[in-house]
């Protein structure tokens, strides 16, 4: 019997992920953007309050904040698939929206570490956040669409949506 790894199994047989509300996609974004902009205050005041670099900070404050989900779309005459680099990133960590035109990923982890020799203690704390809103080429059937994690690549593979039929209107004299 052949050996058949994950690689060559087709997307549709691994179990889908929960599949997120827009409502909590959208709360997400707000906690996200809070985040941000409390790092980008703390930032402002480490660096004695000066006025003129508040772009700076932001971006620093996101760059610390949140990691980029590298993406690779590739449409064909009846899906769209979606790659998506999530290094470090389990299941358990990572939401899914999808909308007939929209995919969304968001995923939070935290890893604490804390280690003790003789008197000193060493204690570390990381967290780290994605966020990728990505605007599909084609409207996709959502009830349809399946995802997988594999090696840090999270993969979609979303049917494309039945094209709305032309209806011919039939005239008739009064």
């Amino acid at each position: 019997m052949p050996d058949k790894s994950l690689a060559t199994q087709p997307v549709r047989e691994v179990t889908p992920f929960k599949f997120e509300e827009v409502e909590k996609v959208f709360e997400q974004m707000q906690k996200t953007y809070d985040s941000i902009a409390r790092r980008a205050f703390e930032l402002f005041e480490s660096n004695g309050r000066v006025f003129g670099r508040d772009l700076e900070d932001w971006f620093k404050a996101e760059n610390e904040l949140l990691h980029p989900v590298h993406i690779n779309i590739s449409e064909t005459d009846g899906a769209v698939e979606v790659k998506a680099e999530v290094p470090g990133f389990s299941v358990k960590e990572l939401e899914v929206s999808v909308e007939p035109r929209r995919l969304t990923i968001t995923g939070k982890r935290e890893t604490k570490q804390e280690r003790k020799e003789g008197k000193t203690v060493y204690s570390e704390h990381c967290a780290n956040q994605i966020l990728r809103v990505v605007d599909l080429p084609a409207e996709v059937d959502t009830a349809k669409v399946t995802a997988r994690l594999k090696d840090g690549v999270l993969e979609f593979a979303m049917p494309k949506a039945a094209p709305a039929k032309k209806v011919p209107i039939e005239t008739k004299a009064a």
